[in-house]
């Protein structure tokens, strides 16, 4: 469907209604919906007047649903509904996931609506990477990640991710330290912080960009929901790079879906001793992925031939080269093997501690630092 002029409050509500009367994903009525519109639709799914494969999708939640309560919810959470009739709504994204149903690939359909928290826009000709990985991320794979952000963000793509731990949030610290765009897709309600110490990085996220969901607010992650939601992060993204992975994994599983939507899926390896990287070996050795080792790399799938030669020769820098000096000193001063306390970085910097821990809180943000149970440590 093509984005078209803002809707009325019966198309939202409807939206609304629809989104949350079905589990994700739902072809029989995301198909009943496009044919018959959205306000027709969800009056016939409330009636009962649909055919068997709607019914199914429908009958548990039926007239347990409301539309207009939801909407409620939402803007006391400040949570808005973004639907195909608003004119930001991603609309080669998801004509890719409806093309990909129409061939029989039912687990990919298309959200009959999002929810989204956050001030940006998700603005349909937006070009974005989606870079994906596992939660149990080596040090490895947790700096390359947010350097491939970096690199992309700087160079005015922006990333998607799954906010997940590991290499999921240093995707969204290495796009927001370059001041860039990030979307994190979640599979729970969009107001929820999942997971919970990832609250102050969702924070900025919806600050900086949008926190969406196809799950209304007050739906709890499941994880089911975990591996349906990795087709919009799929989906959402020009290419998707799989930073570390086992060989079944959620990151496996959105380079399938991304392969499916026929958008280029790339793979960093890593040492051939890590069980971290054999997923990424495998889609390698496969032909399933193309090898990146760098931003370029990955900038040349998205703008073309050429384009990712010419950041490298022209913008390739760390992400620290942004760092002020006073933060740079205390980062300077941090180590990735071996923990530092508050008092050991004031008594080496000589700056006071207040002046540090301002830095480090800053640092932590993005990406470049974490505390651990030991102390303070570079994240690399």
């Amino acid at each position: 469907m093509n984005a078209g002029s803002v809707p009325d409050e019966q198309t939202l509500v409807a939206r609304a209604y629809l989104c949350a009367v079905a589990e994700p994903p739902a072809p029989a009525l995301s198909r009943f919906t496009a044919e018959r519109g959205p306000v027709e639709a969800a009056e016939a799914v409330y009636a009962g007047d649909v055919d068997r494969a709607v019914g199914r999708e429908v009958e548990a939640r039926r007239t347990r649903v409301s539309g207009r309560r939801l909407l409620e919810l939402a803007q006391q959470e400040g949570v808005r509904l973004l639907v195909p009739e608003h004119p930001e709504w991603p609309v080669g994204s998801m004509e890719a996931l409806a093309g990909a149903t129409s061939v029989g690939l039912e687990g990919l359909a298309e959200p009959l609506a999002l929810w989204c928290r956050g001030t940006g826009e998700m603005n349909p000709s937006s070009r974005f990477v989606s870079i994906v990985g596992t939660r149990a991320a080596t040090g490895y794979g947790e700096s390359l990640a947010a350097e491939l952000a970096y690199g992309v963000a700087s160079a005015g793509v922006g990333v998607v991710s799954g906010a997940a731990h590991g290499v999921d949030g240093a995707a969204h610290r290495g796009a927001l330290a370059a001041r860039g765009r990030t979307v994190a897709v979640l599979a729970c309600g969009p107001e929820r912080d999942y997971p919970a110490s990832h609250a102050r990085l969702l924070a900025e996220i919806a600050e900086r960009g949008v926190v969406l969901s196809e799950y209304p607010p007050g739906v709890l992650p499941r994880k089911h929901r975990f591996l349906v939601r990795n087709r919009l992060i799929a989906a959402l993204g020009r290419a998707t790079v799989v930073v570390e992975a086992g060989v079944r994994s959620g990151a496996a599983n959105t380079a399938a879906a991304a392969d499916s939507l026929g958008c280029p899926v790339m793979a960093v390896p890593g040492p051939v001793t890590s069980a971290s990287s054999v997923g990424c070996h495998e889609l390698i050795r496969s032909g399933r992925a193309i090898l990146v080792t760098g931003a370029d790399e990955v900038l040349e799938a998205v703008l073309g031939p050429g384009e990712g030669g010419e950041f490298s020769r022209q913008k390739r820098h760390r992400a620290t080269d942004r760092l002020d000096t006073t933060s740079r000193v205390v980062w300077d001063a941090l180590r990735s093997d071996r923990p530092r306390q508050t008092e050991q970085l004031v008594f080496e910097t000589g700056f006071p501690e207040r002046t540090v821990l301002a830095c480090l809180n800053a640092l932590e943000i993005s990406g470049f630092v974490r505390f651990v149970d030991e102390g303070w440590t570079r994240c690399e």
